[in-house]
Parts: C-alpha cells; sequence; structure tokens
C-alpha cells in the first residue's frame, strides 16, 4: 500500500520510545522521561501574553506571507547581529520556518536530485538521513567520535563520495553527543565546502543553552560561510516553545530563496499570531533563557554527578540540556535502554537510535525537575552492571 520511499524509512525513533514508555505508564509504571528532548519548563508569560494579544486580532486570521512577517524576519536579523555577530538583509536572507525540523526535511527537496550524495553527521538527528531519502539522495554518515571531541573528519570522505556530493548537514552545539564546535573546525568547514561545491546546512537548534560562561558561535560568522551556507535556527528549545512550531532559517540568499520555493509550494508559512509572539521572544529581554539555563544546569550537575557515583564517567557539556554517557560495560545501547526502562521505569535514548557511530551509548534529556533527575538517579543505583 506505501510508497517505496516510506517503505524504505527506518523507524523514527521517538515514535517507537513512545510506543514503549506509554505501555509502562497504562500497567500503573511511575515511568521517568529522560528521552526526547521536549522542555517541561512552560514558555515564558510574556511570550504568552503576546500570543494572546496577537491572536484576538482578526488581521492574523488570514494567510501568512509564506516567507514570514517583515517584522518578524527583522527581528530574527537583529538578534543574529546581537547575539550571534552576523550581519542580515531580512528581506532575501532570512525565512520564517514551522519549526527547524520542517526546514531540515525541505531542504534536501530544493538542492538534492536522485543520486546525490547528502552528508550528515552520525550520531545526529534523524532527519538529516531521512531528508535525504524523501528527496532521493543517498546520505553518507560522517562517524563522530569521542577520539575526535566528536567532530567529523572531512579528511576521511572518499573521492568519489566527495565527486556527488551536494549538501552537508552539522549541529553545533551537537544533538545528540552535547559537543561543541570552534570557528577554527568552522572555517575549515567553508573551505572544505567551497573546494568541493557543497552546501553547508548548520542547525544551530541548542546554541542559547549553554554553561559555564560558553557561547556557542554561528557558522556564518566563519570567513566565507555566507558564499556556501545557511544556518537554521529554534525557538522551540531556547523559549520552551517546541509545541508552537517555529524558528527561522538565515543565509545565503540564493539558498534561502531556494528553501523558500519549496515552502511556497508545500505550506502556507507560519500563523501571524505566532510569529509575533516570536518577535517577543527574540526582541525582549533574554533574561528568561538565563533562567531556564540555570534550571538545566542544576539539573546537569545532578545527573552527572550520580552518574559517576556509579562509574559511569561523564564529561560536563558545555551546552544542550543533553548528557550522553557511555553505557556500561557488557551492554549494547539498546539492552542499557532496555533495562533502564523495564527495571527502573526511565526513559533514556540508545545512542544507535541516532546512527551506527552512536552505538556504544545513551542520551539523557535534562528535561524533568532536578528532584525527579535526582529520584531517577537513585533508582540506578539499584541496578546491577
Amino acid at each position: 500500500m506505501y510508497s517505496d520511499r516510506i517503505n524504505a524509512l527506518p523507524p523514527y525513533l521517538f515514535e517507537a520510545i513512545d510506543e514503549a514508555r506509554d505501555e509502562l505508564i497504562a500497567r500503573g509504571v511511575d515511568v521517568i522521561d529522560l528521552g526526547v528532548g521536549d522542555p517541561d519548563m512552560p514558555t515564558h508569560p510574556h511570550i504568552v501574553e503576546a500570543m494572546r494579544e496577537a491572536v484576538c486580532d482578526p488581521k492574523t486570521h488570514q494567510y501568512p506571507s509564506y516567507a514570514g512577517m517583515a517584522d518578524f524576519r527583522k527581528a530574527a536579523a537583529d538578534w543574529c547581529k546581537k547575539y550571534k555577530g552576523i550581519e542580515l538583509e531580512p528581506a532575501t536572507e532570512v525565512l520564517s520556518l514551522i519549526g527547524s525540523k520542517e526546514a531540515v526535511a525541505h531542504i534536501p527537496l530544493a538542492f538534492v536530485n536522485p543520486g546525490d550524495v547528502v552528508l550528515y553527521t552520525d550520531p545526529g538527528y534523524p532527519v538529516y538521513k531521512i531528508g535525504a531519502l524523501f528527496a532521493g539522495g543517498e546520505p553518507y554518515p560522517l562517524p563522530l567520535t569521542a577520539e575526535n571531541d566528536f567532530l567529523p573528519d572531512l579528511d576521511s570522505i572518499p573521492e568519489d563520495v566527495l565527486k556527488r556530493a551536494k549538501l552537508f548537514f552539522f549541529n553545533y552545539p551537537n544533538n545528540p553527543t552535547a559537543a561543541t564546535a570552534d570557528m577554527q573546525f568552522f572555517e575549515k568547514v567553508v573551505e572544505f565546502c567551497k573546494k568541493h561545491n557543497i552546501i553547508a546546512v548548520h542547525d544551530n537548534a541548542y546554541c542559547q543553552i549553554t554553561y559555564d560562561g560558553y557561547e556557542a558561535p554561528s557558522f556564518l560568522a566563519a570567513d566565507g560561510a555566507m558564499d556556501i551556507g545557511m544556518e537554521l535556527y529554534s525557538h522551540s528549545k531556547t523559549y520552551n516553545m517546541t509545541g508552537w512550531r517555529l524558528g527561522f532559517a538565515v543565509g545565503n540568499k540564493d539558498l534561502i530563496k531556494g528553501l523558500g520555493k519549496v515552502k511556497s509550494n508545500v505550506d502556507s508559512g507560519v500563523f501571524d499570531a505566532i510569529q509575533i509572539a516570536g518577535i517577543a521572544a527574540l526582541s525582549s529581554s533574554q533574561a528568561c533563557v538565563e533562567e531556564s539555563n540555570k534550571i538545566y544546569k542544576e539539573r546537569r550537575d545532578a545527573l552527572i554527578e550520580g552518574l559517576r557515583a556509579m562509574g559511569i564517567e561523564v564529561k560536563p557539556p558545555k551546552a544542550t540540556f543533553y548528557i550522553w554517557a557511555p553505557v556500561p560495560k557488557g551492554f549494547t545501547s539498546m539492552s542499557f535502554a532496555k533495562l533502564l526502562l523495564e527495571e527502573v521505569g526511565i526513559v533514556a535514548t540508545p545512542g544507535v537510535g541516532f546512527g551506527d557511530a552512536g552505538e556504544g551509548y545513551i542520551r539523557f534529556a535534562l528535561t524533568k525537575p532536578v528532584e525527579r533527575i535526582k529520584e531517577a538517579v537513585e533508582r540506578m543505583k539499584t541496578l546491577q552492571f
């Protein structure tokens, strides 16, 4: 019944995890869900109020602009200049998104022909691979290893692959490893992509969730990046707005135009009232983001302290709200995730679900109150491994 492209897709990781979690909950198990990265804190009140006022205005009830409200694109450009040091032309170098996930899925449709190679970091967000498959492209994973600080080895790609490569998806601060990248790496990516005529797509969804004084740079701040690249930003994690579906793409005007052509044919833009709320998020004080980060840091420290007490050595991440932990000896990522779920009611994401290079690791999301995280630690201490 289904098309070949649907039948070729792997099961979507988080859907399978949700099913297993819901089955336990239905049996009355008190589950602590540290699986999917969905912030548990509510959207900040001033953003909700902006939405409330906007949704009552009949002017927002009509079809929105495909590219996004001019005011929203300007607010995004101003935010990028203030916090990332990049200059953008709102009319041509900024595009509103129904969350950055849809951009990841749509970008290959704009630039990839059947048989073209799409490079992506592995482990990584599953949609990098899925979007390539939908477009008829050939996904090619670039393994991230601890030995290389979870950065891809661009020099390891075979020449025959490089000749067919069209896109490169990468993501720092990284999901799922929580690794970070510096400008030296971004400059190397620019040089690499220019040499091989590859479009660089940097998924920067976690750039504002940072700790210990770290500030995540923009890929587009690297010299020459605007010539070959685009960057994706999301309101979801920064402002606790996952359900609102809002983000924006910025970068080279021809690349932005290409993505916009796909979107104008498959969606009708972002509801104006949501964009107005997004403007409030971008344009107002960022103290709310700082407060969220303090909460995530407390959770990070509690979980890491607990894991270390169990003999699982983990470095405190400088960004994201994830802990990427090696599984105990004798376990695969799937078997350890199964043990946690079935024996102590804790949902964590097996690393192999993010790609083959994720084997041997498990991801915990810091999306539950610190008291629940401490409870999760106490439950894990009862396990024998």
